[in-house]
């Protein structure tokens, strides 16, 4: 399991400054192509608890070849409820309008997700808000609750959407992935905890987000925090592809053929481990370029050229466009079975074979939680992850990394053994860009699922 060294392309965005206070967590991730903007979220708590949460901050990065340039850290201060903590960023970008939704939680404040859980009493509100112009203002907030989720809310003990990206998929319906911890039964009209179980959906709008509704439960496992990628197959149609985090040792998959509305049951992933209690991961499909080759004369990917052209005019976004192309998905997790370490970048060529996944390319090795993925419009594809990561705890610091497709191929698929985390030197001697001035104290991790 090969690791990356470290590269210029690795910047940290937030931080920890003291143990215990500030911190950042939860990062989401979003590229814009119109105006070649990485949007760069994450939750701001006052410590390390899921309830100490206050509000989400934002970083606008522009994208200059394979270098990306940060500005300042700006609090959200539109995605707030008062006496609410704003949790679980989760953004989407509506193509055609050229409009990032940004969705997330509103949590009542000092009441905690297991709280909810035993009491069967939900304190989160469904919101979002919306910028027009790559995330520099935002609208007021809309709580969608009641809209979204109506009756069904007696039923939810709790939910969360993402964390993550969302995706827009080519049919145009713009996709929100969410979980909630479902009331099974009640004894006396009070909830039995022990049959609440979390399940996976989705929140999903047909009329460019004017109006949002909500898929149906994924039946069967217990599956928590998941992000889901359209793909598609030379054969089929697109699919929808969801990847979610359980309680168990692995992940589990889920496909669906109605755009997200009904998934079929999710089967185990053994080949995507999961470290003790789960850790949140991230998908995205993208059109691969492949190697150029000279086929009578003329450059091409292969024996159909004509592919290639198709190929090179696809947008490489986590959901797929292309006709009569084959999408990957690329993967991102904590790659130990046995503790939150060693970020590892995992490909799938074949991704409706949910045992394809090739081995990790270790990108970060120490230890790491949360990450997002994102695609640029490039060709050869160029990558994006957002991730957490530290010295000591995965929580100092939320760093941005590029990776090409041809470093994908060429750093996955070795050794699958498990490396130990990196030492404090070795972590210092990775080059990591200075903290630039305006920007907080500190950071801090969490969010809902048991962060």
């Amino acid at each position: 399991m090969p690791w990356a060294p470290a590269n210029t392309r690795r910047q940290t965005l937030f931080w920890q400054e003291a143990q215990g206070g500030v911190t950042y967590r939860i990062p989401a991730l979003l590229y814009l192509p119109r105006t070649h903007t990485f949007l760069a979220f994450a939750e701001q708590r006052c410590s390390i608890r899921d309830e100490d949460a206050k509000c989400l901050v934002l970083r606008r990065g522009w994208k200059h070849g394979a270098s990306v340039k940060w500005g300042p850290i700006e609090t959200l201060t539109a995605a707030m409820l008062p006496n609410h903590r704003t949790m679980n960023p989760c953004p989407v970008y509506e193509e055609d309008s050229g409009t990032v939704f940004l969705f997330f939680i509103c949590v009542r404040q000092h009441v905690t997700e297991r709280h909810q859980i035993c009491t069967g009493r939900n304190a989160a509100r469904l919101c979002n808000v919306a910028s027009r112009d790559s995330g520099r203002t935002w609208s007021p907030l809309m709580d969608l609750t009641e809209q979204v989720i109506g009756e069904d809310l007696k039923k939810w003990a709790t939910f969360a959407v993402g964390p993550g990206h969302g995706v827009q998929l080519s049919s145009g319906r713009l996709v929100i992935p969410a979980y909630t911890y479902y009331i099974h039964t009640r004894f006396c009209g009070i909830p039995v905890s022990c049959f609440t179980k979390p399940h996976s959906l989705i929140f999903y709008s047909d009329d460019r987000g004017q109006k949002w509704h909500k898929g149906k439960l994924l039946k069967g496992k217990s599956t928590v925090e998941c992000e889901v990628a359209e793909v598609r197959d030379k054969d089929r149609g697109p699919t929808l592809h969801c990847n979610a985090r359980t309680p168990g040792k692995c992940r589990a998959i889920a496909f669906s053929r109605d755009r997200g509305v009904v998934f079929e049951r999710p089967s185990w992933c053994k080949e995507l481990c999961e470290p003790p209690n789960g850790c949140q991961g991230s998908v995205v499909s993208f059109f691969p370029m492949e190697e150029p080759a000279v086929v009578d004369g003329v450059e091409g990917t292969g024996p159909d050229v004509g592919e290639k052209t198709c190929l090179a005019r696809c947008k490489n976004t986590s959901s797929t466009t292309c006709h009569g192309a084959t999408s990957w998905l690329v993967y991102s997790h904590p790659t130990s079975r046995h503790r939150r370490v060693n970020l590892g970048i995992y490909l799938n060529k074949t991704p409706l074979e949910t045992r394809s996944w090739e081995r990790p390319w270790v990108l970060y090795q120490g230890p790491c939680g949360y990450s997002d993925l994102a695609v640029c419009e490039e060709s050869p594809p160029l990558f994006g992850c957002l991730f957490e990561c530290g010295v000591d705890f995965p929580c100092e610091q939320i760093v941005f990394q590029l990776f090409t497709q041809q470093e994908l191929e060429s750093h996955g698929g070795s050794s699958s053994s498990e490396q130990q985390p990196q030492t404090k030197m070795d972590v210092e001697q990775m080059g990591q860009y200075p903290r630039q001035e305006g920007s907080p104290k500190a950071l801090h991790l969490g969010a809902m699922g048991g962060h």
